[in-house]
């Protein structure tokens, strides 16, 4: 068993039985590869990272831990019992993922369990990047012999507060980061998502039917992302909080699959959180050069699967609340699972 906590970037292998691997980084706890097989038992790292100097440059939170809060605050400010807070602005007046300083941009304290499991744990100070109370978050990550990328959030606030925490990887199922993922066959199970405006949720919950953001059946993202849809123009993409089917939020819950035809590979994600944000890597513009192969990242060369809690819910009181209680203990799961499928198993 061994900690690490000098402010210098230090990585950590994780591998099950099968030969899947996985390596982080304390930096962020970002997940810097992850390492599954093909249908012919080819093992290819199938998330978007970078060198390390990369990581300590401004970059779009690739593989990163995301917190105080996951996705966007308008106007980067909220109000808890009368009391205004103003947050970190940083896309235009908003609060993105937390903002300039988030847990993306930190050091991680980090205890190997085993072979197979990581703490991180991170302590975040009053006020930090705006945000009430004294913050302890704790978050595993878990490579099982069922082929999963199990992570465990953790968390809790000496005052009231707002979390939403969520895991930022891009993922190319083709492991070939020079290919767009726009073939990749995705699911979500959902019935409604959230449309935006400024990237802030408008408020409404809009039913998915009959439109572009229907994912109910698998279909490819290339089928409809580049519509004639005023939401799918002001991103750039999809970018859009999806309201996950689950009677249940305190179980595990299917939220989503994603297929690669041509590798065979399959990812399936579970989660108890409410919502989870798809993204097709709309902001990737060919600045980042790809690590150990020729290229640079462009846009829609990876997409994320952001299990959390919906944008803006802290002005937002229709939604789900976001806010704990001092003392009261924050617990999340989320389930990545990889697999193969032939061609005759997809047609079932």
């Amino acid at each position: 068993m061994s900690i690490k906590t000098e402010k210098k970037i230090e990585s950590y292998l994780l591998k099950n039985a099968n030969g899947l691997r996985l390596n982080l980084i304390n930096y962020g706890g970002r997940i810097t590869n992850l390492e599954v097989p093909d249908r012919n038992g080819n093992f290819g790292n199938i998330v978007l990272n970078l060198s390390e100097e990369n990581y300590l440059e401004s970059n779009p939170f690739i593989g990163a831990l995301i917190g105080r809060y996951a996705n966007r605050i308008a106007n980067a400010s909220f109000t808890l019992n009368e009391e205004s807070f103003e947050i970190d602005k940083n896309e235009g007046e908003n609060c993105l993922h937390g903002g300039i300083g988030g847990f993306d941009a930190v050091f991680w304290r980090v205890e190997k369990l085993s072979d197979s499991k990581v703490l991180l744990t991170y302590d975040s100070p009053h006020l930090e990047m705006g945000f009430p109370g004294n913050f302890k978050v704790k978050v595993y990550y878990e490579l099982t012999n069922a082929n999963e990328l199990k992570i465990l959030y953790h968390a809790v606030s000496d005052q009231e507060t707002v979390i939403n925490l969520t895991q930022h990887s891009y993922f190319n199922l083709t492991a070939d980061f020079n290919k767009k993922i726009t073939d990749h066959e995705v699911f979500i199970n959902a019935d409604a998502f959230l449309p935006t405006s400024g990237n802030i949720p408008t408020g409404e919950i809009r039913p998915v039917k009959d439109s572009a953001f229907d994912f109910r059946k698998p279909k490819e993202i290339d089928v409809a992302i580049d519509d004639d849809n005023e939401q799918l123009k002001i991103a750039g993409g999809y970018d859009h909080c999806f309201v996950l089917n689950s009677e249940n939020t305190k179980h595990l819950g299917i939220a989503a699959t994603a297929y690669d035809r041509k590798s065979g590979r399959f990812l399936e994600v579970l989660t108890t959180e409410p919502g989870m944000q798809f993204y097709t890597g709309n902001s990737l513009d060919g600045s980042l050069k790809i690590p150990n192969q020729s290229g640079n990242y462009e846009k829609r060369s990876g997409f994320c699967f952001e299990t959390q809690h919906f944008p803006d819910s802290p002005n937002q009181p229709d939604f789900p609340s976001v806010v704990i209680q001092a003392g009261e203990e924050f617990s999340s799961e989320t389930v990545y699972k990889f697999s193969v499928k032939t061609e005759e198993d997809n047609k079932k």
